[in-house]
């Protein structure tokens, strides 16, 4: 640990903490992460630095989020090489919580937010966006923080805590950071160290076939047609299924069958063994 950044463990040395802040009028930014940093996590951090005075970011891979234990098993779990990535940035605090800091024993508390999470992720990964919910709800609370710095890449994911923020009355702003990207157009993701050498070529395609849907649809094309050609295109390009790709409202993901509000075309497929995500602005 270098600099000011300091490691927090518990609750209770975050508010004290926080409180410090709040008695001095600071803004204080969190940045929620589940670890395994890379550039796309380290954007918000970025952002966070230059909308607050001060930054929390937080580290905690929520069991409660996977709805396959395998993935969570799966999932790397890297807090030295992610304090060593954040240490350049300056940030006041990266909180890593314990299990029990989280859901202590006896915690019997479900956050649910209907509208925006029965389909699209809802529909294929059954009682993650509860466990979303639920975990964002105890880390805004926690860190009181005053905005809260998401990426676009989870676009779904952005939808459900910006809903719960203003719901619960949660006096966290949510901000919604554009997704990073590779150079050749591949969404950044902690699973895509994941992919085969092979597999790793052939996976901006997703995109690329989202682009072309989102060129089409904006030149007037149908939007199933539209669509449907970049399914077919995904698939030919390697993945072995397209889960689901469909043009939907940008806020509250209401399906569109036009442009007559703002829309986002989003995907998932399979490449591999690894599920991908993506979604472009229309």
């Amino acid at each position: 640990m270098t600099g000011k950044m300091k490691l927090v463990r518990t609750k209770e040395e975050l508010r004290t903490l926080r409180r410090k802040w709040i008695f001095s009028g600071e803004k204080v930014a969190v940045v929620p992460t589940m670890g395994a940093l890379h550039a796309g996590h380290l954007s918000l951090v970025e952002a966070a630095k230059k909308g607050a005075d001060r930054v929390i970011v937080t580290i905690f891979v929520n069991p409660r989020q996977f709805n396959n234990p395998d993935d969570l098993d799966k999932y790397p779990r890297t807090e030295d090489d992610d304090a060593v990535k954040l240490a350049p940035y300056g940030i006041d605090a990266l909180y890593v919580p314990t299990p029990d800091q989280i859901y202590p024993q006896g915690f019997a508390t479900n956050v649910s937010v209907s509208g925006v999470t029965e389909e699209l992720e809802g529909a294929h990964r059954p009682g993650h966006f509860d466990g979303v919910a639920t975990v964002v709800s105890k880390l805004f609370l926690q860190s009181r923080a005053d905005v809260a710095y998401f990426g676009e890449k989870d676009y779904q994911q952005l939808q459900v805590v910006t809903r719960l923020s203003e719901d619960l009355d949660i006096e966290t702003e949510v901000v919604g950071c554009p997704t990073v990207r590779e150079e050749d157009g591949l969404a950044m993701s902690s699973r895509n160290v994941l992919l085969s050498h092979s597999a790793r070529a052939i996976a901006p395609a997703m995109y690329r076939a989202m682009q072309a849907a989102a060129r089409g649809i904006r030149g007037g094309t149908p939007v199933d047609v539209a669509l449907e050609e970049a399914r077919a295109a995904i698939l030919a390009a390697g993945y072995t299924d397209v889960e689901y790709i469909e043009l939907r409202s940008a806020t509250g993901l209401k399906p569109a069958t036009d442009l007559s509000d703002p829309t986002r075309i989003l995907s998932a497929a399979m490449l591999d063994g690894v599920r991908l995500i993506d979604n472009v602005a229309v």
